[in-house]
């Protein structure tokens, strides 16, 4: 076996490559979507989906059952502008 090879990781009883990521599987509640766990060089690391705060008074999960969001709400995700310090990355396309 190689030394400097890439190690694999366990969660439960599954093995997961490196650089693999999957939603884990936790008895008795099932699947978990709203977390990811990846591997990186033999060590799992996880992590739950981060929602925006909700602003409203009876927010909704219909879409998302991992995030709430105000009902009528547009589902396209807004993106707040660049400070006038920041600069944009060019383009990789040419």
């Amino acid at each position: 076996m190689q030394a400097d090879a890439p190690r694999a990781c366990r969660f439960g009883r599954r093995w997961y490559l490196n650089n693999e990521s999957w939603h884990p599987f936790v008895p008795p509640f099932g699947e978990m979507k709203c977390i990811l766990c990846w591997c990186v060089s033999g060590e799992t690391h996880c992590q739950r989906q981060e929602c925006p705060p909700s602003a409203c008074a009876s927010p909704a999960t219909r879409d998302n059952p991992c995030c709430a969001k105000c009902r009528g709400e547009c589902s396209a995700p807004t993106q707040a502008p660049l400070p006038k310090h920041s600069v944009a990355a060019p383009s990789l396309l040419g």
